[in-house]
């Protein structure tokens, strides 16, 4: 079994680590965008121009299935990757968890980009799930730049400007950005441990498998290998990833035959 994820850099790590827990046995290649990273300050058509590029140099490795972890590929480049690719490979997008964290209890507070932040698509996830003023979105300015970075300073100060803005009181925090998955310990401790924090990485990957119809087994022995492609050339895995305990998990080596 092997699985694409596309994204402009590391916020896939939650994904890719929650499908290799699930499935040890399964191949990632992991298609990232370093030359023209990042993707959300763009405009949509160019963000979609940057997701097809990603997915075609995965598709070249014969992918069982697409994922895009992360929000802002997914609202602008679902239709044309679906369009490319399915039904042959199906492909799976990220969309913030609003849903459970209302369900869980509000109010809640959204953390996005500042871009998904002022987007249609989050704020008709919030009028159809948390309406009447349920939810407050606190767009996080630099906080995906600094995880990607791995600058612990400029983490912590990214997060004290969103914890500072999210309103006291709130039952959940939604992390609608896949690079927030990565400090979810800071972001929990800069909020005083209070509320509960939601994240899309593990229905992602259990949607995933279902789409290949494969089923979790965490047992399976650790033989699935990790590619990385930086805009479609063979690389390394980023070292700001090796920062993360998703990325230790990543570069884990395979136990000996």
């Amino acid at each position: 079994m092997r699985i694409a994820l596309i994204d402009s850099g590391i916020g896939m790590l939650s994904t890719a680590a929650a499908l290799r827990t699930a499935r040890p046995d399964a191949d990632l290649i992991l298609s990232m965008d370093p030359d023209h990273m990042p993707w959300g300050p763009r405009g949509p058509e160019e963000i979609i121009g940057r997701v097809l590029a990603g997915a075609r140099a995965a598709a070249a490795l014969e992918p069982d299935a697409i994922v895009v972890p992360c929000n802002t590929a997914s609202v602008n480049g679902l239709v044309a990757l679906r369009a490319e690719f399915e039904p042959g490979t199906p492909v799976v997008g990220t969309v913030p968890p609003i849903k459970p964290a209302a369900e869980h209890g509000a109010p809640i507070a959204v953390w996005a980009t500042r871009a998904t932040t002022a987007s249609r698509y989050q704020q008709d996830l919030i009028d159809r799930f948390a309406p009447g003023g349920r939810a407050a979105a606190v767009a996080c300015l630099g906080l995906a730049e600094a995880v990607e970075s791995a600058d612990p300073g400029a983490i912590a100060s990214a997060v004290a400007y969103a914890a500072e803005r999210t309103p006291e009181g709130v039952r959940g925090v939604v992390l609608g950005c896949t690079h927030y998955d990565l400090v979810s310990t800071e972001i929990s401790a800069a909020l005083g441990g209070g509320p509960a924090l939601f994240t899309a990485a593990q229905a992602v990957a259990a949607q995933t498998l279902r789409r290949i119809g494969a089923e979790p087994d965490p047992a399976a022995r650790r033989t699935g290998t990790v590619r990385v492609l930086a805009s479609g050339r063979p690389a390394e895995l980023p070292k700001a990833a090796l920062a993360y305990p998703a990325g230790e998990v990543l570069a884990e080596p395979a136990p000996p035959a």
